[in-house]
């Protein structure tokens, strides 16, 4: 009997480590959380967008900001969760744009500026934000080309479903995305 409790408690311990999530990001030198799935790249919007398509990814911006409580929250929380984290790493070619950064940005329509600028330039406002970009853009800003902007921090079952949606060119049909999230949803429960 003593023999065999440190057998079962091991045996314990190995499927409950599996059945953990993946394990959050770290925090950087920049105070931004650094997760596998991204690439640090020279930030010019073309190249990675060639480097994307030539990997057979989908262009994903990150723009998040140090102390972000809501990026930290996707990052603890949802960016771990183990389909969330698999279409990251598989699908998606994700380049994080630190909101206050001074690393130089080339966009799309060539134009060169430090991080904050570029993210002024655009428009965004919250942190997290997600500009998902299509796999032939335009010389515009990256939100004007994007095909789905995704502000704010969102619960895993929301994420999951842009992430899909985006992959699946939802944005090329007739069912905007709160109603796929509603019918994905729908499928969820019933699964469950």
């Amino acid at each position: 009997m003593t023999r065999l409790f440190p057998t079962l408690a091991s045996a314990a311990l190995i499927v409950l480590t599996a059945a953990l999530p993946a394990r959050a990001a770290q925090l950087g030198d920049d105070g931004l959380h650094k997760a596998p799935w991204m690439h640090d790249t020279f930030k010019d919007l073309r190249e990675d967008l060639a480097e994307a398509n030539a990997a057979g990814q989908r262009l994903l911006i990150l723009i998040e900001q140090r102390g972000c409580i809501y990026c930290t929250k996707m990052h603890e929380e949802v960016y771990p969760q183990p389909e969330i984290a698999k279409l990251l790493s598989e699908d998606f070619f994700v380049i994080q744009i630190n909101m206050f950064g001074d690393v130089e940005v080339t966009d799309l329509d060539g134009t060169v500026l430090p991080e904050k600028d570029m993210v002024r330039r655009w428009g965004m406002l919250f942190t997290p934000t997600m500009i998902f970009l299509p796999e032939e853009a335009k010389e515009v800003p990256a939100p004007q080309a994007a095909v789905a902007v995704m502000p704010g921090a969102f619960e895993k079952g929301t994420t999951r479903h842009m992430l899909q949606w985006v992959l699946e060119k939802g944005y090329d049909g007739d069912e905007p995305f709160q109603k796929y999230h509603a019918r994905k949803l729908e499928e969820d429960r019933v699964k469950n």
